[in-house]
């Protein structure tokens, strides 16, 4: 079973390459620093999700996503800046030293600025965005609360922190950026 932690010892286990779960806006996330490659790929495990299917960053400020984005023009800064801080990813130009783990060899990457306080500090902590997937094996329903977390992931987590989960019912809506078009 994964012990409960805090917001400072999650920021100390995904220092050191491990993954916590964490209350996110709709969902438990699952989350590690999304530059150790062994990290993610233990994510992508755990999950049994496939590595082509990409992965979605989750920062604090714009800050910290900016590494592993192309620049944006203005207009789509604003579109962007219309939606956060909040429950919306959006799918945007990955820079090209952007790790292919994480954008699924795509040329693209999702990324969200988030508004829920806890993951808020915890991005700040760390200094960084984190990997941030729902919290649930590659095909099944996503988990909200801990017991469940506990049942289906156990000691292969390295902590979770317990926190309210935000007031949305489904996980973030997706927005491609170049074409505004609705993915998810």
């Amino acid at each position: 079973m994964a012990k409960v932690i805090d917001v400072e010892q999650a920021a100390k286990i995904i220092a050191t390459g491990g993954i916590v779960a964490y209350p996110t806006e709709a969902v438990y996330g699952l989350g590690c620093n999304p530059l150790n490659t062994l990290a993610v790929q233990a994510v992508l495990d755990l999950k049994s999700r496939p590595q082509d299917k990409g992965l979605i960053l989750i920062a604090a400020n714009w800050q910290q996503i900016e590494p592993f984005i192309a620049p944006v023009n203005e207009q789509q800064r604003q579109s962007v800046d219309a939606t956060w801080p909040g429950p919306v990813t959006w799918v945007m130009p990955a820079n090209d030293s952007c790790n292919p783990i994480l954008t699924g060899g795509r040329s693209t990457i999702a990324v969200r600025i988030t508004a829920h306080p806890l993951v808020i500090e915890l991005c700040k902590r760390c200094g960084h965005a984190l990997v941030s997937t729902s919290a649930n094996t590659s095909g099944l329903p996503a988990i909200t609360d801990t017991d469940e977390l506990s049942f289906t992931f156990g000691s292969q987590l390295d902590g979770i922190v317990e926190g309210a989960l935000g007031d949305q019912k489904k996980p973030s809506r997706i927005f491609d950026l170049q074409s505004g078009k609705q993915l998810r």
